[in-house]
């Protein structure tokens, strides 16, 4: 990676954190407990609010996965994990492409983490790209949705998904060796999945980690035909007989199979004034985009099939001084170097993607001060990418982000405030490309400002009300700026326009959660008012052609545009106990979101997933936990122009876990997902017409912990 001197010079100022490292005092005890913001962490603390916070306390929508619900929501990709979430659909670009979008926001909008920190992948590049983060080394989840994702970026302005992991320890195990090991067994696309991680202590505050997974599965089993219904009827009045013949296709998703391994290390250092770790991790990942089939005689439809590979480095420290203003210092940083090749039906490597990149995060927690806290911090971001091949979309372009930011808070009792501020400045600049119609360098700057305040009442002791407003710029992004070409892997021609401005929102939050001894209950609606909203939407031909300036088209055209926008929606969730026996209990729970979104002049803006209801019952004891659960989407008849609509769906799922050890983590779980076998298409995916979500799916999981 040639980094300029001045991006040099940035670099090593934030990385000369990692310097705190010898301040931490050297006379540690093994098993010390630091206190660190990860350690023997419950489902209500929210790390990523930056100050931990309870979820009652956090002024943003927020969605909590760990222990044995995240088991059961497990899958192949982070996107299909959270898919299930108040607030939270999927990209479902088949089932190994997946990433999250919250809020009917996706891709710029919402910054996928893994412990704070970017995944250094080109998953917001093209809805066809992995997310490079393994859900299977997840610890636990955090969603943060509205205003406080924005101090991780103005790309969160959707919000923030951070995985959380034990990768780098937290802390000094009381055993000898700690081993954690996962096998799971689904038979929707016969997916086998194996990982397992080992911890030591080394003596004198000194704690190894390695861990390892590997996943292997075959084409997805759907619940019927794999072309929607207007495609079907279409291929059927073909005179070509291989496409008349694609009306019939049901079952399998073709090339949809994928194979994956990663293994990683790390060392880590815990003492009684803070902790230091470092880890290296690589993953290899080989899987099957989805045919976009051609339904036109003497066109072609392309069988894809991308293998990404990473390299990953990452750094964490953590110093307690336990000062009057400081309680303490954060930094993380990481390193990736990241490579996905298109194959083609051929085996010849069509495209590849090249993309390094390096973020660091400094972090000074205050200490509270009577109610008040507060966190000051900042950011560097750097990335160099480009793409070599026939279909290359995209001129080779590098993008810096140096942030500033800070979040003050004040807890009077009964009343508590919060306000945070963001400072960026980005610089997205992209080489000459004769191919690509970039006659010259191009160079963009933005400066972004954010800031959000809001604040929350006790109506009463565990019910609290609140209410924020936020406004927030965003920079486009290299994609939404050059892209220019077709692209193999969505089958789709990209256009972006290097004249776009930033993207402003005034956003309101209100919220009410409230809980008890034997429920929980909490309400959440929004509204953003957007400026310059960048959105990607399919448009004829002839239009393409013209603002293109090609001759002819491969493939559908997918243009960038900006224009105002307005979103609102909510999401809901309540839980209940009403029956105890012993140490049995039975609850019920319900879920509902919805959100609604308009371009100003256009008409509904694409891809937006639709109302969502969800119900479960759950009985449960020290041992066995047993579910029921009902999800229903309502049909999106609200879509953009050349968009189709999705008819509803209704899906039935159980499961049953069995803990054999109440002292140790070791489970049992066998779950039916989908149990009468319903088709679903996912509306906020491109390739719904094409890609079904998954049919009925047996899984078991068996999770032991030593």
């Amino acid at each position: 990676m040639n980094f300029s001197p001045r991006r040099k010079l940035v670099l090593l100022s934030l990385l000369a954190g990692s310097a705190l490292a010898p301040a931490i005092p050297a006379h540690a005890q093994d098993g010390a407990d630091t206190g660190g913001h990860h350690d023997h962490l419950s489902d209500q603390i929210v790390v990523t609010a930056l100050i931990p916070r309870t979820q009652d306390d956090v002024l943003a929508g927020i969605s909590v996965l760990s222990g044995g619900r995240l088991e059961r929501e497990l899958r192949g990709t982070i996107g299909e994990t959270l898919a299930r979430q108040p607030g939270v659909s999927s990209t479902s670009f088949g089932p190994n492409a997946s990433r999250p979008i919250l809020r009917g926001l996706q891709g710029e909008r919402v910054r996928v983490l893994t412990d704070g920190i970017g995944s250094f992948d080109v998953s917001n590049t093209s809805v066809d790209h992995a997310v490079a983060i393994n859900p299977l080394t997840a610890e636990r989840v955090e969603v943060l949705r509205g205003p406080a994702a924005l101090l991780y970026g103005s790309s969160a302005i959707g919000g923030v998904v951070n995985v959380i992991d034990s990768r780098i320890p937290h802390h000094v195990p009381d055993e000898a060796v700690h081993l954690d090991a996962l096998a799971t067994y689904g038979s929707a696309a016969d997916e086998r999945t194996v990982s397992g991680k080992v911890e030591a202590p080394l003596g004198g505050g000194f704690v190894a980690h390695a861990d390892g997974s590997w996943s292997k599965s075959g084409d997805l089993r759907t619940g019927g035909h794999i072309l929607a219904p207007a495609l079907r009827a279409e291929a059927a009045a073909s005179g070509d007989a291989d496409i008349a013949a694609l009306a019939d296709l049901r079952g399998k998703l073709p090339n949809s199979a994928a194979e994956s391994w990663e293994i990683a290390g790390a060392l880590a250092y815990v003492g009684d004034g803070g902790d230091i770790g470092v880890s290296v991790n690589h993953i290899d990942n080989l899987y099957g985009v989805p045919v976009r089939y051609a339904l036109e005689p003497g066109e072609e439809a392309e069988q894809v099939r991308l293998h990404m590979k990473q390299t990953r480095a990452d750094l964490r420290a953590e110093l307690h001084p336990d000062g009057a203003f400081v309680d303490r210092v954060r930094f993380r940083a990481g390193f990736a170097d990241y490579r996905h090749q298109e194959i083609e039906e051929t085996g010849e490597v069509g495209t590849t993607f090249y993309n390094k990149g390096i973020e660091a995060r400094a972090e000074l927690v205050q200490a509270k001060r009577g109610g008040w806290d507060g966190v000051i911090g900042a950011q560097f971001l750097a990335r160099d990418f480009h793409v070599i091949g026939e279909e290359k979309f995209l001129p080779a372009n590098s993008t810096t982000q140096f942030g500033l930011f800070t979040l003050q808070a004040l807890d009077l009792g009964a009343l508590r405030m919060e306000a945070g501020g963001r400072y960026e400045h980005s610089r997205v600049a992209a080489k000459a490309d004769e191919d690509l119609g970039l006659d010259d360098p191009t160079t963009r700057s933005f400066d972004a400002f954010s800031f959000s305040a809001g604040m929350s009442y006790a109506l009463a002791p565990q019910w609290r009300i609140g209410f924020n407003v936020a406004r927030s710029e965003r920079a486009p992004s290299a994609e939404e700026l050059f892209a220019r070409g077709p692209h193999a892997g969505t089958q789709a021609y990209e256009l972006g326009d290097p004249a776009f401005g930033k993207e402003k929102n005034w956003g309101v939050e209100a919220s009410l959660r409230g809980s008890g001894a034997d429920y929980n209950l909490s309400l959440s609606a929004y509204h953003n008012w957007f400026s310059g909203y960048i959105y990607n939407a399919p448009v004829p031909d002839d239009a393409c052609l013209a603002a293109s300036g090609e001759s002819e088209l491969e493939f559908p055209c997918y243009q960038y545009a900006q224009a105002d926008a307005r979103t609102y929606g909510f999401e809901a969730q309540a839980s209940a106990t009403v029956a105890r026996r012993g140490d049995a209990r039975l609850t019920l729970d319900a879920a509902a979101d919805y959100v609604r979104a308009r371009i100003v002049g256009a008409g509904p803006a694409p891809f937006i997933p639709p109302l969502r209801l969800q119900g479960g019952a759950e009985i449960a004891d020290s041992r066995w936990t047993g579910r029921a659960e009902i999800e229903h989407g309502f049909a999106q008849k609200r879509v953009a122009a050349l968009e189709t609509e999705t008819p509803a769906y209704t899906l039935v799922n159980a499961s049953l876990s069995f803990r054999p050890f109440e002292d140790r983590e070791t489970s049992l779980t066998l779950s039916a997902n989908n149990i009468f076998d319903t088709m679903v298409r996912r509306a906020a995916s491109v390739m719904k017409d094409y890609a079904p979500l998954a049919g009925r799916d047996i899984r078991l999981t068996l999770r032991v912990g030593i």
